[in-house]
């Protein structure tokens, strides 16, 4: 037996205010509508975690899905240009990550990373 997938789920009584957020800025596809449920993804490979904290690392709050992009600077640029609330960073971590957390449209806490060449720590 293997997991061969995760899915993060969001209730929200606006499911197209995801397109801004998900598709627009971070720029997943539209994989699947059927009115009811959009969901977002890539058609690459990516890695399957799940997390569990106590805290989200230098004593933030837990964020609510991690998501890690090739390009901090950008995307962070690409969020702020379309109005969504930056609330921690962008900030080099000790454990090789930089990084920044945002608000998505339905208020969930994203953490926004890119892995560093080497930890600080």
């Amino acid at each position: 037996m293997q997991v061969k997938r995760i899915v993060a789920n969001i209730a929200t009584a606006d499911i197209g205010a995801a397109k801004a957020f998900y598709q627009d800025v971070l720029g997943l596809e539209l994989l699947m509508d059927h009115g009811w449920i959009s969901t977002y993804g890539a058609q690459h490979e990516m890695k399957v975690q799940i997390s569990f904290a106590v805290q989200g690392g230098s004593d933030t709050p837990v964020p609510d899905l991690s998501i890690e992009v090739d390009d901090l600077d950008e995307v962070l640029a690409r969020m702020q240009h379309a109005g969504f609330e930056v609330t921690y960073g962008p900030a080099q971590e000790p454990w090789g990550v930089r990084r920044f957390f945002v608000r998505d449209p339905f208020g969930k806490l994203v953490n926004i990373l890119v892995h560093s060449e080497e930890p600080t720590d």
